[in-house]
Parts: C-alpha cells; structure tokens; sequence
C-alpha cells in the first residue's frame, strides 16, 4: 500500500508513461507530469498539437491525477471501480492519498481505455 504523496506520483507516471509511444510528454518535472496526443487537432476552438490527455500533480497529502477521456466521454466510464470513483473529485480531477495494487490495476484499465477512445477517434 502507497501512501507517501511521492510515491504515489511515481507509480501514476509510471502508468502513463507506459503508453509513451501514443503521447507526447509536455512535461515531466518535479511540478507534474503532463500528457497529450501527437496528432496535430481542434481542442475546442484552438489547433493544438496534440489532444489533452492527463496529468500527474504532486501536492503534499495527495497526488492529483486529471484523467480528460473521463471529461470528454463520460458515458464510456460509468463502470469505474468504487475505489477509484471514491476519488473522483469534480468531472475529471481524482485525488489519490492511498493506492494499493487493486487501484493502480484500475487506473491502469482506465488509462488503457482512454487510450483506446481517443485512438478510435483518430486523436492520439
């Protein structure tokens, strides 16, 4: 069971950086991790190089995970596991101050979901 804020930050990146050869890493400092597509598109009104995935945020009791697949297709998270849900703090913002191998398993399903989502839409 991780619950040092530190660790936690490094087993999430660890998760997203598994998929590194479909996103672009904009940053990855002591600050956080940030992730999007490589596929040059339309983010709302503005052209962007690549399509917002997530990040990974640091903070001193917690570890902040901001998941945009779960903004942009809600219906298609419904099924999230209770543990994780229990994290959800707004529309795409989990907090994590624990995680055990049960939880980082199911970030790392919805992680390879989003994935999955936004290749099918042609965006990563």
């Amino acid at each position: 069971m991780l619950t040092n804020p530190i660790e936690i930050d490094l087993a999430l990146r660890t998760l997203i950086k598994a998929h590194e050869d479909k996103l672009q890493l904009r940053k990855d400092d002591s600050a956080g991790l940030e992730a999007a597509g490589t596929i040059p598109t339309m983010q709302g009104k503005q052209k962007v190089d690549g399509h917002y995935f997530a990040s990974v945020i640091p903070k001193p009791k917690d570890c902040r995970l901001y998941f945009f697949p779960i903004y942009t297709d809600v219906a298609a998270f419904t099924d999230l596991d209770p543990v994780l849900k229990k994290c959800l703090k707004g529309k795409s913002c989990f907090h994590i101050k624990k995680m055990d191998a049960s939880l980082e398993a199911s970030i790392s399903d919805m992680i390879d979901k989003g994935i999955a989502i936004y290749q099918e839409k042609g965006i990563i």
